[in-house]
């Protein structure tokens, strides 16, 4: 049995009023042609969770699994690294060098003296970063990660694995994300950051495309479309790449898109509740670190505000439980902080009549959840599914 813990609850007041397409499906299109082509490419597992299903009074949940994803222990292999290549291949062309230069060519090192001349840098809770440098070292480019104090030793030594330099800021993530947009505007380098601000959208765009084919898979995986779907958020990126792609794969269904965050960390939740987008301070701590995210991103933000039904807030405690529900199941399911918060969220509303009813969870509800990550730091992880 799932213990009790106090969540918040926000509906989206504008749920559902027209607004503009912020993910093209031309983009998506492109963006799967060109990952699919990758050497490693393979789909992730979708895993039912009848255990689950049951105690939460519902039909059906589903989990897709990200763990395993290129290697990198989350589904940010699919947006970060696209971007890094969409970033290359661009001043490649801009510089004359080569007009239409492809990711074979770039990891053949067909360009490679341009290329190791181009420095792609972001900021960082972790798996965004992991796969930024993956994406630079595979096509041949330098990189810089900017963390804050509280990005785990773990978490930069696998992003420093894959050649990158890693640079720590004070402040937040928000702070890192400035300070890496300052050093990028100071030394010519060019930022693939997750989240996006005005004037900076076209690159968090590529990203988000990138995210969408994990849900892609999901919906081919899936025998019946769901009727939820629980989804985490920080900066609010895959949570709008959720939203867009389900609402387009399936634009005749009433599909609830639940928002989930951590409690300490609610930028998307006080949005929803404000009616406008709302930047949350301090530190932001939680264990949910790919979470800690205190401003929405624009593009996200264009999204959520019209197509989540609600968001959800969560204590840490109760990631830590579904952590330690999920290993303990038989087979054990693998999954960090932040990837469990979907289910973590499905398990404390379903306890509350009221809430479930407002989320429109009965007896005949299918519910897509995403295990955004596996153990991207094993230190942490074990030490939370041991306590």
């Amino acid at each position: 049995m799932t213990p009790k813990h106090v969540f918040r609850l926000v509906l989206n007041k504008d749920y559902g009023i027209p607004g503009t397409v912020t993910l093209p499906d031309g983009g998506f299109r492109r963006a799967k042609a060109e990952i699919t082509s990758w050497p490693g490419y393979a789909p992730t597992p979708l895993l039912p969770l009848a255990d689950f299903a049951a105690e939460a009074g519902v039909a059906e949940v589903w989990w897709k699994d990200e763990s395993q994803r290129f290697g990198l222990g989350s589904f940010k292999a699919l947006g970060g690294a696209y971007a890094v290549l969409r970033v290359l291949v661009m001043e490649l062309a801009k510089a004359g060098i080569a007009p239409n230069a492809t990711s074979a060519d770039l990891i053949a090192g067909r360009y490679a003296e341009a290329v190791s001349r181009i420095t792609i840098t972001c900021a960082t809770d972790g798996n965004h970063g992991r796969s930024v440098a993956w994406g630079a070292q595979r096509f041949g480019a330098a990189c810089m990660i900017f963390v804050h104090p509280t990005v785990s030793q773990g978490r930069r030594d696998a992003i420093a694995a894959w050649g990158a330099e890693v640079r720590e800021v004070p402040g937040n993530y928000d702070d890192a994300v400035r300070a890496a947009a300052e050093a990028a505007a100071l030394h010519g380098w060019h930022v693939v950051s997750d989240t996006s601000w005005p004037g900076y959208t076209e690159i968090p765009r590529d990203v988000m495309q990138g995210y969408r084919l994990m849900v892609d898979e999901a919906c081919d995986q899936l025998a019946e479309p769901p009727t939820h779907a629980f989804i985490q958020a920080g900066v609010g990126g895959v949570a709008a790449a959720v939203a867009a792609h389900l609402r387009g794969r399936y634009p005749d269904r009433a599909l609830t898109i639940v928002v989930v965050e951590p409690e300490r960390a609610a930028c998307i939740a006080d949005s929803l509740e404000a009616g406008k987008s709302i930047t949350v301070g301090g530190d932001l701590d939680t264990i949910m670190a790919g979470l800690a995210c205190g401003e929405p991103s624009l593009l996200a933000w264009q999204e959520l505000s019209r197509s989540a039904w609600a968001a959800v807030t969560i204590p840490d405690a109760a990631a830590a439980e579904t952590m330690r529900a999920l290993a303990r199941r038989d087979p054990p399911i693998v999954a960090g902080e932040s990837g469990v918060a979907g289910l973590a969220a499905l398990m404390l509303v379903t306890q509350v009549e009221f809430a479930a009813q407002m989320l429109w969870l009965r007896p005949n509800s299918r519910v897509l959840l995403f295990g955004t990550e596996g153990a991207t730091d094993p230190d942490l992880y074990a030490s939370i599914i041991a306590s």
